[in-house]
């Protein structure tokens, strides 16, 4: 069954792999056609529920190894060329690979996919937005922010997060790269509560809003 359903789209997520990795499937109900974003190990039940779509496109937030696991399979099963953003785009060893930037807007039938460049957890880190659906990758979870290497990529990753994803509208739905969906207005309100504390200097890897 779908995560989302109406008029202007039908979405699909499936956690795919031991890393609990959600892989989704975005489809316009007009045209059934569609795009999946992220390509986990064991992709089988993703491609299960892409049967009968013509996949369009598979968009990637970013290269690291767990987002790309069953890259290989999907591409062979639904032919689709690869997105991903020109600074991560290295990692991937297959040839065709289209590139996105901040700001595009990608068209399959009736739905429109913003690209937000939201660099901290990699360099090409990318979200996209799809209506008030925002597929935020490892940039933000539910509770903080991806992991981050240093105190430089954490105040990059803060940076993008507020000035990129926290001016959408709070009912903006957040769809992560790992674990449960939750709203933006939520995860807001969290990084409020983080903003006003202090914090070392040499903050960074694992941050959590209301315990970091």
């Amino acid at each position: 069954m779908p995560l989302f359903y109406d008029k202007e789209v039908r979405i699909f997520k499936t956690s795919c792999g031991p890393l609990d990795n959600n892989a989704y499937l975005v489809v316009c109900p007009e045209t059934n056609e569609g795009v999946i974003i992220d390509a986990p190990m064991s992709p089988e039940q993703l491609l299960y529920e892409a049967t009968g779509t013509v996949v369009k496109y598979i968009l990637i937030t970013h290269n690291h190894r767990d987002h790309l696991a069953g890259l290989e399979e999907i591409k062979e099963v639904t032919g689709a060329p690869v997105q991903i953003h020109h600074e991560d785009a290295d990692a991937l060893d297959i040839s065709s690979v289209g590139l996105v930037t901040d700001g595009d807007t990608i068209v399959v039938g009736t739905v429109q996919i913003k690209v937000i460049h939201t660099p901290g957890h990699t360099a090409g880190s990318v979200c996209y937005l799809v209506g008030s659906h925002l597929f935020s990758g490892d940039t933000l979870f539910p509770g903080g922010p991806g992991r981050s290497r240093s105190p430089e990529a954490l105040q990059e990753i803060i940076r993008n997060i507020t000035e990129k994803l926290y001016t959408l509208p709070e009912n903006t739905s957040l769809l992560p790269g790992h674990g449960q969906d939750s709203m933006l207005g939520i995860s807001k309100e969290e990084y409020m509560i983080f903003a006003q504390k202090s914090h070392p200097a040499n903050l960074s890897g694992d941050v959590l809003w209301l315990e970091s």
